[in-house]
């Protein structure tokens, strides 16, 4: 028996989907509203596959996924949103996501996409699959006339550095990034020490002309 828990805050999401998942003979689903739920659930309960929305009151689908993988759960971590995911695909994965299901998918990919799950496999679409790549860019970057260092940039800096180029605030990142802002503030502070900078310019402007960032905006 394939045993899913889901969060979702609509109610006729639940119930709709509920609906979809229970003609199957061999899963049974247990639905709540909130992330806090799935938590206080998880710690005297275990699932086959959480299905998350991503975007709920509280705590959002990324903050339990972060949750859940730090305890090294071992159950699979399913995003299920009507909300494009692409600008987030890879801060989702880095998060433990194992997949992603449109709430506007039929019945069909739907249960598809869990006996998939279940198995260890993942249907991504075409247009995120573009999204994978290397964690780290690495670059060999001079400092004085003989001297190489290597700076390494994880997928999620080079975010961040393309977000503050059009000038975003620390509050607006956080928002974009599902991140406190004191995590943001410790991603920028990791970036400066990276590119040897002290501050957002500086940052931009190294950042430029290591090739790491493009369309330069100062507005």
């Amino acid at each position: 028996m394939i045993s899913i828990l889901l969060a979702d805050d609509h109610p006729s999401v639940r119930e709709g989907t509920i609906h979809m998942l229970e003609r199957e003979s061999d899963m049974c689903i247990t639905a709540v509203s909130s992330g806090a739920e799935v938590l206080e659930i998880m710690k005297r309960e275990t699932y086959d596959i959480l299905l998350l929305d991503l975007i709920m009151p509280g705590m959002n689908g990324l903050e339990v996924a972060r949750s859940i993988s730090d305890q090294n759960r071992d159950v699979k971590i399913i995003i299920y949103t009507g909300y494009d995911i692409e600008p987030h695909f890879n801060l989702l994965v880095e998060s433990g996501v194992c997949g992603f299901i449109s709430k506007l998918s039929t019945r069909e990919q739907m249960i598809q996409s869990l006996r998939c799950a279940v198995n260890g496999e993942a249907l991504l679409p075409i247009k995120l699959l573009k999204q994978l790549r290397r964690t780290d860019i690495q670059i060999l970057h001079a400092r004085g006339e003989k001297s190489l260092d290597r700076i390494s940039i994880s997928s999620k800096e080079q975010s961040i550095l393309n977000e503050i180029v059009s000038g975003k605030s620390n509050k607006e990142l956080a928002e974009i990034f599902f991140m406190s802002q004191r995590t943001i503030e410790y991603h920028l502070t990791r970036i400066f020490e990276k590119l040897n900078v002290s501050s957002r310019g500086e940052a931009i402007a190294e950042a430029q002309r290591l090739g790491l960032i493009s369309g330069l905006d100062m507005r």
